[in-house]
């Protein structure tokens, strides 16, 4: 819900990544920049936790990525392999899971309930949101207006 710059980056937000960073060096909670297309990587090829050494190796995949394949089809990967939900892998699974229903007849507020519980599914609930999901829902529904919809990027 936050990569609103996927269609026209490079497969890395610098800004994000270096307001994570200023934000860290004053003390701030640490918290994630990764695009897309770096999670998509991450996803893909590697471990969870935090290193250095993932983090670069998740570089170079993301590099490979973003010069070999079109936005439409790393995001329709990351859509299949993204974990919403205790082994809920994919928006197929987690629209049944949660919904009752094929990704294709989601309403935008069931869409944005699922990418709401992205920052931890282990713990976010689409189908029992809690005041945090819900506030974090909304502001996906207002992102999506604002950013074209369906029309967000070209075919």
């Amino acid at each position: 819900g936050e990569d609103q710059t996927f269609p026209s980056n490079w497969g890395f937000d610098f800004g994000e990544i270096k307001d994570a960073i200023d934000a860290a060096d004053h003390g701030a909670r640490l918290r994630g920049a990764s695009t897309i297309t770096q999670q998509t990587a991450k996803n893909l090829f590697l471990w969870d936790g935090r290193s250095y050494v993932r983090k670069g190796i998740e570089a170079y995949f993301t590099v490979l990525l973003t010069l070999n394949l079109p936005k439409q089809r790393i995001l329709t990967i990351y859509m299949n392999i993204a974990e919403l939900g205790n082994g809920v892998f994919g928006v197929a699974a987690a629209s049944r899971v949660n919904f009752a229903k094929p990704p294709s007849r989601l309403t935008p507020r069931e869409a944005a309930l699922l990418a709401a519980t992205l920052p931890n599914p282990h713990i976010f609930h689409a189908n029992r949101p809690s005041p945090f999901v819900l506030r974090r829902a909304a502001w996906i529904e207002q992102q999506m207006r604002q950013l074209g919809g369906p029309s967000y990027l070209p075919k």
